[in-house]
């Protein structure tokens, strides 16, 4: 199976075209490799998906015919990511969520229902 379509089966990209660009960024890794989107993907082998700031890592346990539910995914793939590499990730998250400045992006429920307070509904 290609890899841009493995990705794509799996979950890890949302489109198989995102899934073409993640590997022609640099950004996919299969057996330590930079690799083509065409690549080939076979059990057993071993592929590195860069989430900024750390690589993750996983096993190829088998192929899907075609896309996968959410649950259906750990029998295709298994995660092999070093567990101090994932508290990285999470410490990054943290540190992002908490330089967003107060009042950017979705307003919360609070904020909600000072709106309609304020606009009198």
């Amino acid at each position: 199976m290609r890899l841009d379509k493995f990705l794509w089966c799996v979950r890890l990209a949302k489109t198989r075209s995102l899934a073409a660009e993640l590997c022609t960024r640099g950004q996919v890794r299969l057996d330590e490799r930079e690799i083509k989107p065409s690549a080939v993907v076979k059990p057993g082998q071993v592929i590195a998906v860069r989430v900024p700031p750390i690589w993750r890592n996983y096993e190829v346990l088998g192929l899907p015919a075609s896309r996968v539910g959410a649950k259906l995914v750990p029998l295709h793939l298994a995660e092999r990511t070093p567990w101090e590499e994932l508290e990285r990730l999470e410490i990054a998250r943290k540190v992002r969520a908490a330089d967003r400045p107060a009042g950017s992006g979705r307003p919360t429920k609070r904020e909600r229902r000072d709106i309609d307070r304020f606009t009198g509904e």
